[in-house]
């Protein structure tokens, strides 16, 4: 049996992503989330917001974030810029 339960609102929350493809990579050391909507990224902007969180763009195309402090987050972070 699994030791952890994806849940609705994260099944939601990623659904209701505008990206088709999602990839993830956590770095236990340094406790960092990073989700990319698109590979490569290829970022031409990035914006800390007042969650703490780092934005990635292309323009106005949202291509990732990175999540700080990932372990210790109780949502993931509202999409939008």
């Amino acid at each position: 049996m699994a030791d952890r339960i994806i849940t609705r609102e994260l099944i939601s929350g990623l659904l209701d992503l505008s990206a088709r493809h999602l990839w993830a990579d956590y770095d236990p050391e340094t406790d960092v989330l990073y989700l990319s909507f698109r590979k490569p990224q290829q970022a031409n902007d990035s914006i800390m917001e007042d969650d703490g969180n780092v934005y990635h763009y292309r323009d106005s195309e949202l291509v990732g974030i990175t999540v700080l402090n990932a372990s210790r987050q109780k949502e993931l972070p509202t999409l939008g810029k």
